[in-house]
Order: structure tokens, then C-alpha cells, then sequence
């Protein structure tokens, strides 16, 4: 069925009268415009914001974290006693027996012992003559293995309850994208490199996936962590707790200095990713291309020097974010040696056990450590909203004009064609086409002329809606083509274009494509009717030919032949042929004219063609130059007046390129 693809003629046209082209050849397609700056705090918001429908998992999500948490907050606090056990098992046993801890304190101040005096007053499991308890030891140890099997557990089902949340926020991203793209007008492609189009619909959308997966549940963690640490550390020591909390504004400050830098080169990495691969796509596309005329050592050099744009920009990204993890390391592991001299102090004056200082000591590295692992993952949370806003751009593209509210079908089309006071221009300030008027009626072929960059395709796709009128109106039996549905116009048109497009499949899957509810003999009697039988039946597999994604392994003009067959099953109202047989042979060229005639049988027909004598037969010969038509008429009636028609016609029968080049200069 129709599709929107404008001539190798509209493209050599396009760049002087409309939006710059991006497919012109290998090496083309680096002109993206330079994109202003992220912003972090928006797009992360709207990252977060796609996980709204499945907040229930999400809170659930934050729930299971919390208490995994709390729990495993607790535990070094209830772990401690165990260090107080043995600790006061290692002294008491080096007591003499008979004596109480009150006995043993007071002797030890008598001797001058004061500081070891203060240590034993503070033990509350010393039994002076006894080592250590080891009954009580494994009561300790059983409960603190409960604790960390619960929060493991605990950990585990908000690990598998996020998973399912990413994987499902990132399945309805790729939906809302593929989406949008079917909604997006045909001028937006002109604009976009298909290799930058692809690698935002693929690669940036991949990224979010795993920077959402790897940063959202260890974030959460590390967040409520540093809650849990702070509200311990405070309840065993206020003291330390207020010295350990000197790392927090350090923390930040370090984090937003070297994030906002790093922000910057992640969107410079994305964006030269992007001009990659719209390289590496018009390379391969074009390697046929590129070898024959000798072109790969420039290729090549533009390659290199895209990759070495990326190469930096991903070296400075990478870098820049890098160094926030050492940094932070540096920073608490000065912190760590503050807090073991002052709590040593604390232990030697009895104001603090050795197991609390031990957990202490344990709490600020737990403190510290998600401090670190949150400065850590800015490299991916950076690259993953640098990302998500190039998804979002997509999103956020204007799309094509609104349907009708309340549109109109024709359930009978008899193919009358009105082109009323049209205006159209790809550029406002180039006018292309100007007051057309055109009428055809049901069953006449229409022949489109003229030079390239005429107008004749765009024409066309005007008429299939792929690009809206400046004004004017265009009529199929009378109704105004915008009050009838995008799909239900192009469902009444069929569409041969001089580039084909297959996809992998079957040729039978190929040919069915416009109308895939066929029967077996439908499709046979449209290869028939257009000649694919005929080679079909030499191929091994026949129609179960199964066609790679080009169509390399079946020649042009087959190639072309089952998009023809393809447009013959789909039995359309309009016939729309733009150069649809420039890739067949002259003995075949005649057979499917022969074919072509009996399709077109009550059919409106418009055939774009550069070889006029393809055409003489048609009802109606429009010629066009500067999007203007020129003349209209018969073959015959058109030589008779010697004009622009003529000229051409006999320009390609006799004459030297120059000559054609001054019958095209005589007609401007």
C-alpha cells in the first residue's frame, strides 16, 4: 500500500527550495542541531513520572526496602552486645572470683587505676572469676542471623517487584514511542538522520532501562540508609553522630560541582552516538555506492572523525563522573579515622562500650558507603536522564494534524480527483506550488511530467495527505480529503514507487502486505496479472521464498514487480506509479503496461514518468516546472503545440545532454 517516500528527484530538489535533507549519502546526516543543555531536575521528574501506573508495586517497593533497612539498622546495635560479651568475658576471667564488679572497681581506684576502673564500671556483663558466656553469646548471635535472613528476604521480593516495574515502564515507553512515530508527519523524517531516529528508539531508550534498573532500587536503598545510620548513630552518640554528619554537606557539594559537569558531557556522548550511527546506517546502506565510485577512504575519514568526537565525548563523561567515587571514598575514610580516635577516648573514659563504638564505627561506614554508592551511580543516573530527554524530544514532536472529529467514509470512491487553488511549500519563504487547479475524473490516467525538482511527486503526497496543504483543498468524489481519515483515504490508494521497499518474509507475505486477509488464489492471480508467477515458479521454495530484509537475493526488477503485484491485490480506487517500472526490463516493461492498462480499468490513475514515451497513451498529461503546471493536454494534442511538453519529449529521442540542458533552461 502507499507509502511516503519522496523521489530521488524531490531530493535533489529539496535543497534548495525546502527543510535541509539528512539521506544524501554516505558521510551526510552530521547537521543535527546542536541541543541545548539537560535539564536534570525536569527530565528526571518525568523519568519518575512513567512509573505512576504501577504505583502500587512502587510503594510496595518502598515498603519492603524500609524494612529491609530498619533491620539491617538494627543489627549491628544487637551485634554489639555480643563484642560487650566477649569483651567482659576476656576481663573477667582475669579477676579473682568471690569479688563484685562494684568490689573490682573500687580496688582498681585504690591502685590508681582510674581509666581501666572507669572501663569495668561501664561493662554489663562482666561477672568478675568467669570468662566469657557463651550461652548468652549464641542467644545474640541466633537473633542478629534472623534479623539479616528476614531483611535478605525482604531485599530479595523488592528486587523481583522492581524488575517486573522497570521492565513494564520501559515496554510502555517503547509503545508510546513506536506510537508516536506512526503519529508523526513526513517533514519530521526529512529533518531526522534514520540512524539518529533509530538510535533514540533503541539505544537511548536501552540506556533508561538500565540506569532506571541499576540506580532506582540501590537509590532507594541508599537513601533510607543513610536515614537509618543517622537516627543509630545518634542514638548511640550524639557527639559522634554530629561529627560524622560533617560528610553530608561535603557529600553534596562534591556530588552537584562535578554532577552539573558531567551532565554536559553525557549529553554531548548521546548526541555524537547518535551521529554514529546515522553514519554506520547511510555507509551500509550505501557500500555498493561507495565502492564503486571509490569513496571509502572518505568514509572512512568521516567515520574516524565522528568516532573520535564520541570517543572524547564519552572519555570526558566518564572521566568527569569518575571521579566522584574516589573522592567520596577520601572523604569518609577521613571521617572513619575521627570517629575510631574519639571513640576510643569515649571507651578509655567508660561514657561508651567497646560493642557501641564498634557499631558506631560500623554505622558511619554504612553511612558513608551510600553516600559513596548514590556519587557513584551519578555517571548512570546522568547518562540515563540525558537519554530519557532525547526519548522525550520524540515525544514531544509536533505531530500531524488532527483527525476529523467526525470523519467521512466513502464506501463507493469513483475517483474523482479535484486539486482547488492548492498551495504548498516545504519552506514558507520558497514557494513551491501556487493556485493549482486540476481536475480529474473517474478512470482517466493522468501523466505527470517534467524536470526534476518540478513538483510531480509532491504532488502526489499531497494527495495522500503525507504533507498538508498551505491552502487550497484537495476532493475525492467531492469530499474534502481532510474530512476523511488518514487511513481511510490511503486504504483507497495504492502506491508503486520507483524505490522498493521489502521486508523479511515470504514473497507471499510481501505481496499480501496490503491486503493480508488474501486467499491463496488472489495472491496468484496478482502475480499473474504482473508477471511474479512467471520467476516465482523457477524459484526452489516458490512463494515461500523467504526475502531478506533488502531483497538481496532476488534481482531489481523482481523486486520491483512484487510491489506492483502487491498494489494489484490491494484493488485500489486511486493508482498512484511513480517511476514503477525504471527497474525492469524493456520486454517486461510492455507486459506490465499491458497489465497495468487493465488494472487501471475505472480506476484514476496518476503515473509519474520520466520516460515520456511511457506515457503517450495516458488521458491526461500534466507538465510541470517549478511547481506550477505548465501545460495539460493529450500526447498528441501537447506536440501539436510545440510547447514545454514537446520540447522534452524530443529532448530525449535526440540531442546531446547539453541540449537537454537548454531545453530545460528555455522552459524556466
Amino acid at each position: 500500500m502507499a507509502e511516503g517516500v519522496r523521489s530521488e528527484e524531490e531530493k535533489a530538489a529539496a535543497a534548495r527550495r525546502g527543510p535541509p535533507r539528512t539521506g544524501g549519502g554516505p558521510g551526510h546526516g552530521l547537521g543535527v542541531p546542536v541541543e541545548k543543555p539537560a535539564n536534570f531536575a525536569q527530565s528526571a521528574r518525568r523519568l519518575l513520572g512513567l512509573l505512576r501506573p504501577d504505583r502500587a508495586a512502587v510503594i510496595a517497593v518502598v515498603a519492603l526496602t524500609a524494612v529491609a533497612v530498619v533491620l539491617n539498622a538494627v543489627g549491628p546495635y544487637i551485634l554489639a552486645r555480643a563484642t560487650d560479651i566477649i569483651f567482659a568475658g576476656f576481663f573477667g576471667r582475669s579477676m579473682p572470683s568471690g569479688v563484685t564488679q562494684d568490689q573490682a572497681v573500687e580496688g582498681l581506684r585504690a591502685r590508681g587505676e582510674d581509666t581501666l576502673a572507669d572501663m569495668i564500671a561501664a561493662m554489663d556483663y562482666l561477672v568478675p572469676g568467669q570468662g566469657v558466656d557463651f550461652g548468652a553469646l549464641a542467644e545474640v548471635l541466633v537473633l542478629v542471623m534472623g534479623i539479616y535472613l528476614v531483611a535478605s528476604l525482604f531485599s530479595w521480593v523488592q528486587a523481583r517487584l522492581l524488575v517486573i516495574v522497570v521492565n513494564r515502564t520501559i515496554f510502555a515507553l517503547r509503545r508510546d514511542v513506536e506510537d508516536k512515530l506512526n503519529r508523526l508527519p513526513l517533514p519530521y523524517f526529512d529533518r531526522q538522520p534514520r540512524g539518529e531516529v533509530l538510535s533514540r528508539v533503541t539505544n537511548d531508550i536501552d540506556n533508561v532501562a538500565q540506569s532506571l534498573q541499576q540506580t532506582l532500587s540501590q537509590l532507594l536503598n541508599s537513601l533510607l540508609t543513610v536515614v537509618a545510620m543517622v537516627v543509630m548513630m545518634f542514638v548511640l552518640s550524639p557527639t559522634l553522630a554530629l561529627v560524622a554528619l560533617v560528610t553530608i554537606p561535603v557529600s553534596v557539594v562534591i556530588t552537584g560541582v562535578i554532577g552539573s559537569r558531567a551532565q554536559k558531557q553525557f549529553k554531548r556522548q548521546w548526541k555524537h552516538t547518535g551521529e554514529v550511527n546515522a553514519i554506520v546506517e547511510e555507509t551500509f546502506t550505501g557500500h555498493e555506492l561507495i565502492k564503486v565510485f571509490g569513496r571509502q577512504e572518505q568514509s572512512r575519514r568521516t567515520f574516524d572523525r565522528a568516532n573520535n568526537d564520541l570517543y572524547q565525548a564519552g572519555f570526558g563523561a566518564q572521566f568527569v563522573s569518575g571521579i566522584i567515587m574516589p573522592t567520596m571514598m577520601f572523604v569518609g575514610n577521613l571521617n572513619y579515622v575521627v570517629i575510631a580516635v574519639l571513640g576510643g577516648l569515649r571507651v578509655a573514659s567508660g561514657t561508651m562500650s567497646l560493642g557501641e563504638v564498634q557499631a558506631f564505627i560500623q554505622y558511619s561506614r554504612q553511612f558513608t558507603q551510600p553516600l559513596t554508592q548514590v556519587a557513584s551511580m551519578a555517571n548512570l543516573m546522568q547518562s540515563g536522564v540525558a537519554s530519557a530527554e532525547r526519548v522525550f524530544e520524540v515525544l514531544d514532536a509536533p505531530e500531524q494534524e488532527a483527525e476529523s472529529t467526525s470523519p467521512v467514509t466513502l464506501d463507493d470512491p469513483h475517483g474523482r480527483v479535484a486539486f482547488e487553488n492548492v498551495s504548498f511549500s516545504y519552506d514558507p519563504d520558497r514557494p513551491l506550488i501556487h493556485d493549482l487547479d486540476l481536475s480529474v475524473e473517474p478512470g482517466q490516467t493522468v501523466a505527470i511530467v517534467g524536470p526534476t525538482g518540478a513538483g510531480k511527486t509532491t504532488l502526489v503526497n499531497l494527495l495522500m495527505r503525507f504533507y498538508e496543504l498551505d491552502g487550497g483543498r484537495i476532493t475525492l468524489d467531492g469530499q474534502d480529503i481532510t474530512d476523511l481519515t488518514r487511513n481511510g483515504l490511503r486504504s483507497r490508494i495504492g502506491m508503486v514507487l520507483q524505490d522498493t521497499w521489502l521486508f523479511q518474509g515470504t514473497i507471499r507475505d510481501n505481496i499480501a502486505y496490503g491486503r493480508p486477509d488474501a486467499t491463496e488464489g488472489e495472491i496468484v492471480q496478482a502475480a499473474e496479472a504482473t508477471y511474479v508467477d512467471r520467476f516465482v515458479r523457477s524459484l526452489p521454495d516458490g512463494y515461500d521464498t523467504v526475502l531478506d530484509s533488502e531483497g538481496g537475493n532476488i534481482s531489481a526488477g523482481e523486486k520491483q514487480l512484487i510491489t506492483i503485484a502487491r498494489a494489484f491485490l490491494s484493488d485500489p480506487a486511486l493508482l498512484i506509479l511513480d517511476e514503477a517500472t525504471s527497474s525492469v526490463d524493456t520486454r517486461t516493461e510492455l507486459l506490465l503496461q499491458q497489465a497495468m492498462a487493465a488494472l487501471r480499468s475505472d480506476r484514476t490513475s496518476f503515473v509519474i514518468a520520466h520516460r515520456l514515451s511511457t506515457i503517450r497513451d495516458a488521458d491526461l498529461i500534466l507538465v510541470m516546472e517549478n511547481g506550477a503546471l505548465v501545460e495539460q493536454g493529450s500526447h498528441e494534442a501537447l506536440m501539436e503545440r510545440g510547447g514545454a511538453y514537446a520540447r522534452l519529449y524530443r529532448s530525449q529521442f535526440a540531442g546531446s545532454v547539453v541540449d537537454v540542458d537548454d531545453e530545460f533552461a528555455s522552459t524556466s
